[in-house]
């Protein structure tokens, strides 16, 4: 039975170009189940869901080093100097930059910066969150001494005359810089009060410790934005300002602090034009445009001081002839100064970081605003189209699929090493098809080999 199921006219008015020499995933899997399971054959009994998951396993695993699995994406790199890492990113292959000719200009990763998780210290350089506060018997709420813009509600509190677990259930920041203030419930949600001995009604210059709920180490945030008058309804996730200028620091990711908002809200979309925020969960009390209730918002972003240093560098942002050299006064073309220059340096396209924990890439300050590229590996597996098997590497699925179905069964034991020599064999086949060499291409090569060089 042919294998084309359309006529050429269709192919050529279609839009599945070349896709003749690959295999789908349901294919692998029908046709190993047809020749290898069943009664007197390799496998007498196996579940199709056994062999889909080997397929699956198989194609990952020869998605890393066999099969042409390379994909790629082109932006332009905004004023934040990174990129997002791809949804089925695994690994990179290259990243480059490309010039007004459309020449790629190759990256190198840097080994002298990263972008270490900044951890919140007080002026004793200790790692908490002391606050200093005014405590009245009568209300809930502390007045501190400044602004402190790193406390979020859900935060633990602790000190002199604070019952146990209390937390801070709102805080209150200025636009104009003044005071924070904090409110205080327990862990029902209800009003807490200091607990001071007889005759004593208010404390001022108390020292307070605002710690994670989870007792984790507080993590500075990268921006604090305040902003007051703002009002919405009750029920709604829309938050209306008359001013939309003053929203113009809020960004979408950012996180809500706010009583009358849920814990973790999260900034979903920000219109400066008419002047409203979009948030992740409804209000549970309306606000009015008269009130003088403030919200902060939180960068969920944290980038140290180490790589905002980095990739702020402007020693050399004139760059050479060419306006692309990033190297630093160490290794400018100066006399003398190239002796001894580490080679992995002397380069001027510029230098990236991948900081995986975050899932981005922080490129070095000369290439804002360039055209960047990234090549990276998938493993094969991200969606239904992906999951294709090149017909050069067909045999090498088989072989794979057989010998990890044989390997979890008891009964196969005595085929696992025969299988693991043709599993091994199949791959080193598949490779050396799908490394297309040509002898015409290898002779072109081949001709600079003759070529004098004068010294």
């Amino acid at each position: 039975m042919a294998l084309l199921n359309q006529t050429q006219q269709d192919y050529y008015d279609g839009n599945d170009f070349g896709g003749y020499q690959f295999t789908s995933l349901d294919d692998i899997i029908n046709n190993f189940i047809i020749a290898y399971v069943g009664e007197n054959k390799i496998i007498p009994k196996v579940k199709r869901t056994d062999v889909a998951f080997h397929a699956q396993r198989a194609i990952q695993e020869l998605s890393f080093d066999t099969f042409k699995s390379i994909k790629s994406q082109e932006i332009t790199l905004p004023p934040s100097n990174t990129m997002v890492l791809p949804q089925d990113y695994v690994n990179y292959t290259k990243v480059c930059w490309v010039d007004g000719n459309g020449i790629e200009r190759p990256l190198y990763p840097t080994k002298h910066t990263s972008n270490p998780t900044p951890i919140l210290q007080n002026s004793d350089g200790d790692y908490s969150l002391i606050v200093i506060g005014i405590l009245n018997s009568v209300f809930n709420v502390v007045i501190l001494d400044e602004q402190y813009l790193n406390i979020r509600k859900g935060m633990l509190i602790t000190g002199p005359y604070i019952p146990d677990n209390t937390f801070v259930e709102q805080v209150n920041n200025t636009t104009a810089g003044g005071a924070t203030s904090i409110t205080m419930v327990d862990d029902a949600g209800a009003s807490v009060t200091p607990v001071f001995p007889t005759g004593i009604t208010s404390i001022s210059n108390i020292s307070l410790n605002i710690i994670n709920e989870d007792k984790m180490l507080i993590i500075e945030n990268e921006t604090n934005v305040v902003v007051e008058n703002l009002y919405w309804i009750s029920g709604t996730n829309k938050i209306n300002t008359d001013t939309p200028s003053e929203i113009s620091a809020v960004e979408v990711g950012m996180t809500i602090s706010n009583t009358l908002f849920p814990a973790n809200t999260k900034v979903l979309d920000v219109n400066e034009t008419i002047g409203f925020i979009i948030v992740s969960e409804d209000a549970t009390t309306t606000v009015t445009s008269t009130s003088t209730d403030d919200v902060t918002f939180h960068s969920p972003v944290t980038n140290s001081s180490t790589w905002d240093n980095y990739s702020s560098d402007t020693s050399n942002s004139t760059g050479d002839a060419n306006g692309y050299n990033h190297d630093t006064d160490i290794y400018d073309l100066n006399i003398g100064q190239r002796y001894g220059v580490d080679p992995t340096m002397a380069q001027g396209n510029g230098t990236y970081y991948i900081d995986n924990l975050k899932g981005l890439i922080h490129f070095s300050s000369n290439i804002s605003g360039k055209t960047v590229i990234l090549k990276y590996i998938s493993d094969g597996l991200g969606t239904d189209g992906e999951m294709v098997v090149h017909k050069f590497a067909e045999e090498a699925m088989y072989k794979s699929i057989a010998y990890a179905v044989l390997s979890t069964s008891i009964s196969g034991q005595q085929l696992i090493p025969r299988f693991k020599k043709e599993k091994f064999a199949a791959i080193r086949q598949a490779k050396l098809r799908l490394s297309n060499l040509k002898i015409e291409e290898l002779t072109q090569i081949m001709r600079g080999k003759s070529k004098w060089i004068k010294s």
